[in-house]
């Protein structure tokens, strides 16, 4: 069975470059007009008990282009809601389906659902991971600068599900990575550890610091994301005092390479964890990332919809 869960344990060092190869493969199919129906006749159940714009536009859009269709499924729509065990819902849904795409809080939940059921299982995110979106982060990054090998990415900011995965992706990518958080919101060791245990065997290097300055110094990539994370609403104002020196603004850029891009997941907003004039200006490749992670999901189907 191959799930898309946990990008430490699901990708490996050549699969990445093989999901990066189609993924490219399809933007330039999407763009020429060139149907890649693939996934014809297939069906993908959509949970989302944490809602969302691109996941969903893009995995149910994607499903489309690969000439199958997508199912959306919110917590009123499912039993899930209302108590039914994970067990039950992974059974039912694996009779029906022929993969299953989850965006939620817990990461067991996830996790139990590819224990319990037979079909591929991708995680669209977590509170601890957020492996679709490094897909689309490689690919921008790839056809912004070349080779990812040897390139230093900096992450500023909360220690969350997106620093998280970062580290997983650019240790396996052979990219530095470089995480700037506070002193008590940096990212969990576990996922420390799985980054150096990769990067000895790409040749990358992990920093983590509390100093955003140290961490995009000639940084080929400056990448952020909200202080303030679904669930967290009641800790905006007290994110927004301890977050205020991991700020990307020209100041952070200009730390970095002289031509070095911004990223940012998305949602984004503007004076707090960005400057305007840098989500929005020439060093900012945003819309791109975010259109392709369309592009990236549909390859994330393809690779556990054709090899599970």
């Amino acid at each position: 069975m191959k799930h898309y869960i946990d990008f430490h344990e699901d990708v490996g060092i050549e699969e990445l470059n093989y999901l990066l190869d189609i993924a490219a493969d399809m933007k330039k199919k999407t763009k020429t007009g060139i149907e890649h129906h693939y996934l014809k006749g297939k069906s993908l159940g959509m949970i989302f008990t944490k809602s969302s714009t691109r996941t969903r536009v893009s995995f149910e859009v994607g499903m489309y282009q690969l000439g199958g269709q997508a199912l959306f499924l919110s917590n009123n729509d499912i039993q899930i809601g209302r108590g039914e065990t994970i067990y039950d819902t992974a059974n039912v849904l694996s009779g029906m389906l022929d993969g299953i795409m989850i965006r939620t809080f817990k990461h067991s939940d996830v996790t139990d659902l590819a224990k319990y059921g037979t079909i591929p299982v991708i995680n669209g995110l977590t509170d601890d991971q957020h492996p679709t979106q490094m897909l689309a982060d490689l690919l921008t990054i790839k056809e912004c600068k070349g080779d990812l090998k040897g390139l230093k990415l900096a992450y500023l900011g909360d220690g969350n599900n997106v620093a998280n995965s970062l580290l997983q992706a650019c240790a396996k990518a052979g990219m530095d990575v470089a995480i700037a958080s506070p002193k008590d919101y940096t990212c969990p060791d576990k996922y420390v550890q799985q980054a150096l245990t990769d990067a000895k065997i790409t040749g990358s290097k992990v920093l983590m610091t509390t100093d955003p300055y140290e961490a995009a110094k000639d940084a080929d990539v400056i990448y952020t994301d909200t202080w303030t994370s679904m669930g967290q609403e009641e800790e905006k104002a007290m994110r927004v005092q301890i977050f205020k020196d991991y700020q990307v603004n020209s100041d952070i850029m200009n730390t970095a390479h002289k031509d070095a891009i911004f990223l940012h997941c998305l949602p984004a907003y503007r004076g707090y964890e960005v400057t305007e004039d840098v989500i929005d200006g020439p060093a900012s490749k945003v819309f791109q990332e975010a259109e392709n992670r369309l592009h990236a999901h549909k390859a994330i189907l393809v690779n556990c919809f054709l090899n599970d």
